[in-house]
């Protein structure tokens, strides 16, 4: 979907990162949609996300928590709002379904964990992955310090 993508997981650097979109979305009269991902497992193999009928309920708490904080935030934020605001939730890698909204995004958003680089050397943080596989530009929002 054209517009602007934020990526949200419950933790407050999403929230942020939130809130941010919520107002560049509002100053550009641009669509946000909101992507909250049921993390599962990979595939060791192929690398593709393991997603069973099982973690639909889960896919849905997630939906709904992610609704919940974009009423709270959009209320916040006040005018101008975004054009439109959705709010999606899959099951899969965060990453990986990130990059894929990319492709249809003018622009991605994404909080910052703050683990430095030695955590990204060791775990390949979601934020710096997207970065260097986004099809669109991604905005990376820093961790309070």
């Amino acid at each position: 979907m054209p517009g602007i993508t934020v990526g949200v997981d419950g933790s407050a650097q999403s929230q942020r990162a939130l809130e941010w979109a919520i107002k560049e979305a509002g100053l550009r009269s641009a669509p946000l949609t909101v992507l909250a991902v049921h993390q599962v497992a990979g595939n060791h193999w192929s690398g593709n996300p393991e997603v069973y009928p099982a973690d639909a309920p889960e896919t849905e708490k997630m939906r709904q928590a992610a609704q919940v904080a974009v009423q709270k935030s959009v209320d916040a934020a006040g005018a101008p709002g975004p054009a439109s605001v959705t709010v999606r939730a899959v099951s899969g890698i965060a990453a990986q379904e990130l990059v894929n909204a990319s492709k249809d995004a003018d622009l991605v958003v994404v909080g910052s964990r703050g683990g430095g680089a030695f955590a990204r050397l060791m775990l390949g943080s979601v934020s710096h992955q997207v970065v260097n596989l986004a099809a669109c530009p991604v905005v990376v929002i820093p961790a309070d310090r």
